[in-house]
């Protein structure tokens, strides 16, 4: 029997500072301690509206053995009370523990047999076996937009992510499963959406994924300085705005 698993760790210990600007897509400048810094910053979405001036951030302090040009990393955000990472390869690392421990209910019923499986032209983030051993690809989104308790993705443009939906949708017509797993790196979203309106492209190439086959699914989770939790599932609406 799988033990479920309660949490996933987050490394620290992290610092607190103040969003001051971001000159390009990788760095934050922050205020630590009255000293400016440059700190970079793991998830290159637009991001316009977490990161504020005087928005409230944590971060981690590169090793000391690092030869990188920063010497933090930007991880989180804090708005209106709540934590919001910002690390966009931490849901992998999330999913892949949650697969192992059996703690995410859409999958009780599949075994995880690897991370990262290429197939064709295209690498997907998991493979795994359903109940009947059949073969099933899953990529993993992250999330940090919420507006109004609605969870939107993507934030910008995402050439790759139309490219896994419509990859996605190819295996499913030839007899394999798929699904995409969005994962809301925040607690208070209660149903998820695609950004018609910021990438037409992906939110049609989703929808179509998801009228052939593809499973689409949205977690949120709660997220604290040391740790990321399941809270739960959300309901998933993927109409155009037209048709809502």
């Amino acid at each position: 029997m799988r033990t479920k698993l309660r949490a996933m760790k987050i490394a620290g210990p992290l610092i607190k500072g103040r969003f001051i600007e971001r000159p390009n897509r990788f760095i934050t400048i922050v205020e630590v301690d009255g000293q400016i810094v440059r700190s970079h910053l793991p998830d290159p979405g637009r991001l316009k509206e977490l990161l504020i001036p005087g928005a409230e951030l944590l971060l981690r302090s590169a090793p000391k053995e690092s030869d990188r040009k920063t010497k933090y990393s930007t991880v989180m955000v804090k708005q209106k009370g709540q934590l919001i990472s910002l690390v966009s390869t931490l849901p992998n690392r999330f999913v892949l523990e949650s697969l192992q421990g059996g703690s995410l209910p859409m999958f009780k019923d599949f075994q995880l047999i690897r991370p990262e499986i290429i197939q064709g032209n295209h690498r997907f983030d998991f493979l795994l076996n359903d109940s009947n051993d059949n073969q099933f690809f899953l990529e993993v989104k992250s999330v940090t937009y919420v507006e109004n308790g609605c969870a939107k993705f993507p934030d910008a443009v995402t050439d790759r992510g139309t490219r896994h939906a419509k990859a996605l949708t190819e295996l499913v017509k030839k007899g394999k499963g798929a699904g995409i797993l969005f994962v809301c790196q925040r607690s208070d979203a209660n149903r998820f959406e695609p950004m018609w309106e910021r990438d037409p492209s992906f939110a049609h190439a989703l929808l179509n994924a998801k009228g052939n086959g593809v499973n689409v699914w949205c977690i949120a989770t709660d997220v604290s300085e040391t740790d990321m939790t399941y809270k739960t599932e959300i309901r998933v609406n993927l109409a155009p705005p037209n048709e809502q």
